[in-house]
């Protein structure tokens, strides 16, 4: 499998990374639209749409923080279908029947798919994290929390007015009960293999 070139649109990603706000002006100008008629289209209301909108603008944030993501086709490719299968999922949950998505291979970027999927995937990921997270006690979540902004040890000992011996173990325990907690949960092994 060749690898893929990263698209020019690549900067869209980037920039909803760096909270630019000329690029998301310019996603919601440009993009929004085409996805507001989808669902408003599609058993939705403007409101609906705008929820779609924002969950995957929130998603693609988190990917691009987590370095998670290269476009490899244009943005609006993957934002539409992104939204689209959101939709979709949306409907089948409030429908309780199955929702089929028909999608035109011949007009889909196959690079599009895998990102979506490869997106899918990242958020079911988040929502195990957050949901787990949540469980930990708050100073487990504080520490933690720290530790993910501030990444010197001493300098988290510091702002919580610990030892750095303290700090080190007391996060040792708080991510294996996390991890031990993700592990245990029903769709680990599924989320695990992907």
């Amino acid at each position: 499998m060749k690898k893929s070139k990263i698209h020019p649109d690549q900067k869209y990603i980037d920039g909803i990374g760096a909270n630019d706000s000329a690029i998301i002006r310019s996603i919601y100008k440009n993009y929004v639209p085409k996805v507001v008629f989808y669902v408003m289209n599609n058993s939705g209301d403007k409101d609906q749409a705008q929820d779609v909108v924002q969950e995957i603008m929130i998603l693609l944030f988190n990917q691009a923080k987590a370095n998670t993501l290269q476009l490899t086709c244009p943005f609006d490719a993957y934002f539409f279908l992104l939204c689209k299968r959101k939709w979709l999922n949306e409907l089948k949950k409030t429908s309780n029947k199955g929702v089929t998505i028909n999608e035109d291979f011949a007009s889909i970027n196959e690079s599009a798919l895998d990102l979506v999927e490869q997106a899918e995937q990242f958020d079911e990921k988040q929502q195990l994290f957050d949901m787990m997270f949540q469980k930990l006690g708050d100073k487990c979540q504080e520490l933690l929390k720290l530790s993910f902004e501030i990444k010197s040890m001493e300098e988290v000992a510091e702002k919580l007015n610990v030892t750095y011996g303290y700090v080190r173990k007391k996060k040792s325990l708080c991510v294996g009960q996390l991890t031990q907690w993700i592990q245990e949960a029903k769709n680990f092994k599924s989320l695990k293999n992907n």
